[in-house]
């Protein structure tokens, strides 16, 4: 069984990832949640507001208060510019699934990556993750360039298992990580 935690902060050499506040509605809005180059491959519009984006932030936050919720937002000089989030998890086989985004200004310089990783060390260490997953739409292959620099490996294609928030269907690709992998990972370091 998973031992949940919660969203708890984690400092890496860049980037603090903590809970969300509502004062990260604009930093949300005008970096990630507005633009549908970061949205195209989600199950989410382009927030048409930063009062939208602030509405969502006050209904995410109160989940904080379940142990089991996992919702960071990455934040980098003080500047809210992405999140990692657990977007599916069972108990009983000890599996939890990532979902992320992050500003396209940040793209490109390992970040989400760092992010990725000091999530993934945190949900084997103190969760007591077996396997974690992270699934893309193969479309966007960056979001798998993440997973293989964090240490998953491919497993395969879904054909058209996803349908976008623009009502495109779209062929995902999953990538898992076990737990004695990561632990080599670990050693190796």
């Amino acid at each position: 069984m998973l031992n949940h935690k919660g969203t708890k902060t984690i400092a890496t050499p860049r980037l603090l990832l903590r809970p969300f506040i509502v004062e990260d509605a604009h930093d949300m809005f005008t970096n990630w949640a507005s633009d549908p180059n970061v949205t195209k491959y989600l199950t989410w519009e382009p927030h048409v507001s930063p009062e939208a984006t602030a509405e969502l932030l006050a209904l995410w936050i109160p989940n904080y208060e379940n142990p089991a919720y996992y919702n960071w937002v990455i934040t980098m000089d003080g500047h809210a510019i992405g999140n990692v989030s657990i977007v599916r998890h069972s108990d009983k086989s000890e599996y939890m699934e990532f979902g992320y985004c992050l500003s396209a200004a940040y793209w490109r310089q390992g970040i989400m990556p760092e992010a990725v990783s000091a999530v993934r060390d945190f949900l084997f260490r103190e969760v007591g993750a077996h396997r974690l997953v992270i699934r893309h739409a193969a479309k966007n292959p960056a979001s798998g360039r993440v997973a293989r620099k964090c240490g998953f490996t491919w497993e395969g294609r879904q054909r058209e298992e996803f349908r976008s928030a623009w009502g495109e269907y779209l062929d995902i690709e999953a990538l898992s990580l076990l737990r004695q992998e990561w632990e080599e990972i670990v050693d190796e370091s």
